[in-house]
């Protein structure tokens, strides 16, 4: 690789490595995961950097999704969580409240179908419309509506607390 190519790789990778990390959080559910997850991606794409045209960022999310998609399948790949708590044990809320909705909506993505779990981010957190995330994930966009609705089914079974915040999905 020559220095030009390296030079233009690190820039990129300091100006728009914060906004990457947060989407490989959301995919991956966990800090280490995620870190795991984009330095995988940005290790792969250093390799063909001069023949990632056009849009840099979009080709590693796109990446990142793909290769999460990866991880999911790998055999051995646990769904199990271990936690602390009870599933069914529910504390009063208190001036923290917004804290353990917070924590709370986080182990119920974590216990969500990946493909669920990524409609949902693709749609709320990277903003994408039916369209697009049906491009990048291989499907029809009435699928990806079908996926949505159940998913956020899932999301308000397994986090109750939702409810107060009147989750609502919308159309595109």
């Amino acid at each position: 690789m020559d220095a030009e190519t390296e030079r233009e790789f690190v820039s990129f990778v300091e100006a728009r490595s914060h906004v990457l990390f947060r989407t490989a959080l959301a995919l991956a559910g966990d800090r280490h995961h995620a870190e795991d997850l984009l330095q995988t991606v940005l290790a792969k794409a250093l390799r063909h950097w001069k023949r990632i045209q056009g849009s840099p960022e979009a080709y590693l999310r796109r990446a990142m999704y793909r290769q999460q998609v990866s991880w999911w399948r790998r055999p051995g790949h646990s769904r199990e969580l271990s936690t602390d708590r009870v599933p069914d044990q529910r504390t009063a809320p208190d001036a923290t409240a917004r804290i353990d909705l917070s924590l709370a909506l986080q182990d119920a993505l974590r216990q969500l179908a990946p493909k669920h779990r990524a409609v949902l981010v693709l749609r709320y957190l990277e903003d994408l419309a039916d369209d697009e995330i049906a491009h990048l994930l291989g499907c029809k966009p009435s699928t990806v509506r079908s996926q949505t609705t159940r998913a956020l089914s899932r999301l308000r079974a397994l986090c109750p607390d939702l409810d107060s915040l009147e989750l609502r999905e919308t159309r595109r």
